[in-house]
């Protein structure tokens, strides 16, 4: 209430001798106070300040006690004294006094302090006047300046709650936004009850804080005589101002919370696309009513949160059916391989531009393939859609029947390639297929622009697996390119095979070559059981993020109980492709040792290379060479050379310096035995090699 200091009074020398006209046009009275004598003079406009008749005062300060209360009169004695004493030059405070009606009114005085040369202070010359209508206006500011910061606190709320819904993806990302501690703060509110509306009931899913909970209102019919139920079914907000309001309008739920010292509370329907899903309750312990102020706010509090509900709902019906896509396009089971153990392990990845996990075109399978061997498959189909997602089960499926009929690794990818691009879809797939004997170790790789495999060996060490590939599926047949080399390997027992999907090695601004270094040392130093190393890569991959899915398939080939007969390989080789002819002989000296014929090998691949070489001279068309193990009362490895000629081959006498016709000759004395049978169209001709038993 004190103005020390103020500079409103700072008189200059040639202040009027009789400022009464000056000051009665402000409202003001002016009063001069020798200090030397005591005389306190007031002129007539600072009598009516003080309510006091000329006759009623006598120049006495003393005298103004019967208007000065005691406890103002010796706070404005010591202001005065404090201003004279410490060298100012004036002084300016506010104070009440009573007037005669016994009421009191705030009046402001301001004096303006006279020295002698020695500072001696000497007379005070100043003015009175009636504060009352200048503080009922200050009075009226500060409680606009109240509600106006009132009002953005409020408009606050609704910004940081509308802030932090927008990060929210699923109905519980909104939940937990609204239950969390800070939330009730920003809302202001004591308590929150949150409720989902679902076949004409209102579900419970939120409330807070803990021990706020009403029993029996976790479901409640929108016809019952609660508030939230009352909101969503008229669709408008209850506002509830007091204690008294809440136990007479909602008699059957006050009872159940008079503990929780509501004061008052809000309903908010939560209307999305002009219907209801939902409803909140705000209590208050601390607010008695609302103002139309607070109203506005809250209803638009409301319909933000009803946004972002109705966001996040369609977030997640679109996901479950994006999920549901994808798993019905993967296998539902993974066979069990004799012979094997595997994992497999599947992660959608967050695509770019989507509110969250989308559906992509990543596949793995397995396919059991006679004779003891396993087919593995890893692919990805372009896009992160539910259409890529279609294209993918489509692809799997035939892949599935292209191997399941007994085709090379090459004809199935081919085959694939040309089914893509007949699909008439403007996608296409990476892929790459492994066929394994198990009995033998022996894997055949074809690779469709995919990445490459890598082989983890019991002590833990990684390698990649570099295979010459084609095209990916789709654009081979379109560029006319149905080549896909075949790369022969063999797997020891206890060795794992890895086929991933680029979601695994890439990474945004790194080199895939590095992404797969980084990969080979996380193989190396993971866990010995693949299904706990797939755990590991899948837990890194999520860890990492990413926009690309994540497919995984490990096989690892057992030592013990693995079958021994059964073993079969393929190789296809086309008229004048010498690559296809160095496969096909690679493929058969790593078969030959990996069935224990290593010193036979010599002979087979020369045996061999003598079917296939006349296949191709003496017919038109590819020569389809097969590799197989049989058993019975002695162990045996089987080649077959088929062709498409049904001309049956025979012999001829090469003569001295003739060059050919020893090829039947050379298959009749390296042979136990060898024979021509008819299929189809063609034939076959093939031979058989006794195999010794291991020492």
């Amino acid at each position: 209430m004190v103005d020390r200091g103020a500079s409103a009074l700072s008189l200059p020398d040639d202040w009027p001798a009789h400022p009464d006209p000056i000051l009665a046009l402000n409202r003001m009275g002016s009063f001069d106070w020798d200090l030397d004598n005591g005389v306190f003079h007031m002129d007539a406009q600072a009598h009516e300040v003080f309510d006091l008749r000329p006759d009623e005062y006598d120049g006495n300060p003393t005298s103004l006690g019967i208007r000065v209360p005691r406890a103002e009169a010796h706070r404005l004695d010591a202001l005065v004294a404090q201003a004279m004493k410490d060298g100012s030059e004036n002084y300016g405070a506010y104070f009440r006094l009573r007037r005669r009606d016994g009421t009191l009114r705030w009046t402001h005085t301001q004096g303006y302090i006279r020295r002698d040369e020695t500072g001696r202070p000497r007379r005070i010359i100043g003015i009175v006047r009636d504060a009352t209508r200048e503080l009922r206006e200050s009075e009226v500011r500060r409680e606009q300046a109240a509600l106006d910061a009132a009002l953005r606190d409020q408009t606050n709320v609704v910004q940081l709650t509308t802030a932090a819904l927008a990060h929210a993806r699923t109905v519980q990302d909104v939940i937990d936004v609204l239950k969390d501690t800070h939330g009730l703060t920003h809302l202001g509110a004591t308590s929150l009850v949150f409720g989902l509306v679902e076949a004409g009931r209102i579900r419970l899913v939120a409330e807070g804080p803990a021990g706020s909970f009403v029993p029996g209102t976790d479901i409640t019919r929108i016809d019952e005589p609660y508030p939230m139920s009352e909101a969503v079914r008229t669709l408008t907000p209850r506002f509830i101002e007091s204690p008294e309001e809440f136990a007479a309008r909602y008699p059957v739920l006050w009872p159940h919370i008079t503990d929780l010292n509501i004061t008052s509370a809000a309903y908010l329907p939560l209307i999305a696309e002009a219907r209801p899903i939902g409803a909140m309750g705000l209590l208050y312990s601390d607010r008695h009513g609302f103002s139309p102020e607070d109203r506005n706010v809250l209803i638009a509090l409301g319909s933000s949160i009803a946004q972002s509900l109705m966001r996040a709902m369609l977030y997640e019906q679109d996901m479950d059916l994006a999920t549901g896509l994808q798993q019905a396009m993967l296998p539902r089971t993974i066979p069990s391989v004799p012979g094997a153990d595997v994992a497999v392990r599947y992660r959608a990845g967050n695509a770019t531009g989507s509110l969250g996990r989308d559906v992509g075109g990543d596949w793995y399978d397995v396919i059991p393939l006679p004779g003891g061997r396993v087919g593995a498959v890893i692919g990805d189909v372009q896009g992160h859609d539910t259409h890529a997602a279609a294209v993918m089960g489509q692809l799997r499926i035939v892949l599935r029947a292209y191997a399941a009929e007994g085709h090379t690794p090459a004809v199935v990818m081919a085959r694939a390639s040309v089914f893509l691009h007949e699909l008439d879809t403007d996608r296409f797939a990476t892929c790459l297929y492994a066929e394994a004997d198990l009995s033998t170790g022996v894997v055949q790789v074809v690779r469709a622009g995919h990445i490459d495999p890598l082989v983890r060996r019991p002590d833990g060490s990684c390698r990649r697996i570099s295979v010459e590939g084609g095209l990916p599926l789709g654009l081979s047949a379109e560029f006319g390119s149905l080549e896909y080399p075949v790369a022969t390997l063999e797997l020891d027992p206890g060795h794992t095979l890895l086929l991933c999907t680029d979601g695994l090695v890439e990474q945004p601004g790194a080199d895939l070559d590095d992404g797969m270094q980084l990969l080979t040392t996380l193989i190396a130093t993971g866990p010995d059981d693949v299904r706990d190393l797939a755990d590991r890569l899948i837990d890194v991959a999520e860890e990492r993020g990413g926009d690309d899915d994540v497919a995984l398939l490990l096989l690892r080939r057992r030592g013990v109980d693995a079958p021994r007969a059964g073993g079969r390989l393929q190789q296809h080789v086309a008229p004048g492709d010498a690559e296809a002819l160095a496969e096909a002989r690679h493929m058969i000296r790593t078969a030959v040792g990996a069935w224990g014929a290593r010193g036979l090998s010599d002979e087979i691949e020369l045996v061999a290379d003598e079917l296939i070489t006349n296949a191709l001279m003496h017919t038109e068309g590819s020569a389809i060479v097969t590799l197989r193990v049989l058993t019975g009362r002695d162990r045996r490895l089987r080649v077959e050379v088929e062709d498409s000629s049904s001309a049956l081959p025979r012999r001829r006498e090469a003569g001295e310096s003739g060059v050919s016709g020893r090829g039947l000759l050379l298959v009749d004395l390296l042979t136990d035995v060898w024979g021509v049978e008819a299929r189809g169209g063609g034939k076959v001709v093939w031979c058989e090699f006794v195999v010794p038993e291991r020492t």
